[in-house]
């Protein structure tokens, strides 16, 4: 029942975004089981540059990040929302078990299996982490550890998750959060910082093709599991970036004028030629930006950490008192 649930999910927001007169699919169905696959390629290539600037900040600023974290020394819960393999937090993680620190780790995910394997693999590779996964929705989750007698909240948002919103859903997301704190908590949000327009395209449009084939994947996928003919050789992916606003946006461009039909929408749809399809945007920040955000949604900045070449930030706040 819950895969049908979802394959109507996939439908309906495939008709709505195709139908729309500025065609568009939600980012959130790249992650199949080959998208995932193809992402992890992503992050291990040399162009794709927030893995390693995210890892750094970890391991040479640990000491700080933990410092900060610990707030007096009392028990605290890190609860972390989409933790994925959790790569780069095993890095804090075990810094902080090898420092004897007293916390529990919560990864979050609406993914019962991605967090049960996560799960398993923390405790195979920390042992003595007091780890305790959760499903669901991330406010839910959160919310429910706020009866009495709780401990401090550190809510962790990595990567550049928080790019993926637009404006309207980054300040949406951001109030739904302090609703779910209380005024002790803090929250640690990675954000990829503005940079020259080189750098950004080079991430997103790289020679070996990855993000090129991450973002047709999902015709594939439309393909396979809506019952599409899309031809995947008539369509390409381009990267576009504006610097003065930090939006980097994805396209698949239809190379000639077509027709697709999806038989599970029992619909046909027309592609102009060099029409495009709106797949992805991820938000590039500066510290005016980042410093606004906090101050719009009820937050201030506690501190931010930078890696040596100053192309991300993980920034550490609190609620207003």
């Amino acid at each position: 029942m819950e895969q049908i649930i979802a394959l109507d999910e996939f439908a309906r927001d495939t008709l709505k975004g195709l139908s729309s007169e500025n065609k568009y699919l939600l980012s959130k169905y790249f992650y199949d089981k080959k998208g995932s696959e193809i992402f992890q390629d992503i992050m291990r290539m040399p162009e794709y540059y927030l893995t390693d600037c995210e890892m750094e900040i970890f391991q040479t600023q640990k000491e700080q990040i933990l410092s900060e974290f610990k707030n007096g020394g009392a028990h605290f819960d890190i609860l972390e929302l989409g933790a994925g393999d959790g790569l780069k937090t095993k890095v804090l993680l075990s810094h902080f078990v090898n420092q004897q620190i007293d916390f529990t780790y919560s990864p979050i995910d609406i993914s019962v299996s991605a967090v049960t394997n996560l799960v398993e693999g923390l405790r195979y590779d920390i042992p003595g982490l007091q780890v305790n996964g959760l499903s669901g929705d991330y406010f839910k989750m959160l919310g429910s550890f706020n009866n009495n007698g709780n401990p401090r909240k550190i809510a962790l948002f990595l990567g550049s998750n928080i790019g993926n919103f637009n404006d309207a859903q980054t300040l949406d997301f951001l109030l739904k959060l302090k609703k779910s704190l209380s005024i002790s908590d803090q929250v640690f949000i990675g954000f990829d910082l503005k940079k020259e327009e080189n750098i950004i395209l080079k991430a997103y449009n790289d020679k070996a093709g990855h993000t090129a084939d991450f973002n047709l994947n999902l015709l594939v996928r439309i393909n396979r599991e809506l019952g599409a003919d899309f031809n995947i050789d008539d369509f390409y992916h381009r990267e576009f970036y504006d610097s003065s606003s930090g939006k980097a946006e994805s396209f698949l461009i239809s190379k000639i004028p077509q027709e697709v039909h999806i038989k599970m929408l029992d619909k046909t749809f027309s592609f102009r030629k060099d029409e495009k399809i709106y797949t992805e945007m991820s938000q590039k920040y500066d510290l005016q930006m980042i410093e606004n955000l906090a101050n719009k949604t009820g937050f201030q900045i506690v501190r931010n950490y930078v890696d040596k070449r100053q192309y991300f930030m993980n920034s550490l706040w609190k609620l207003k008192s």
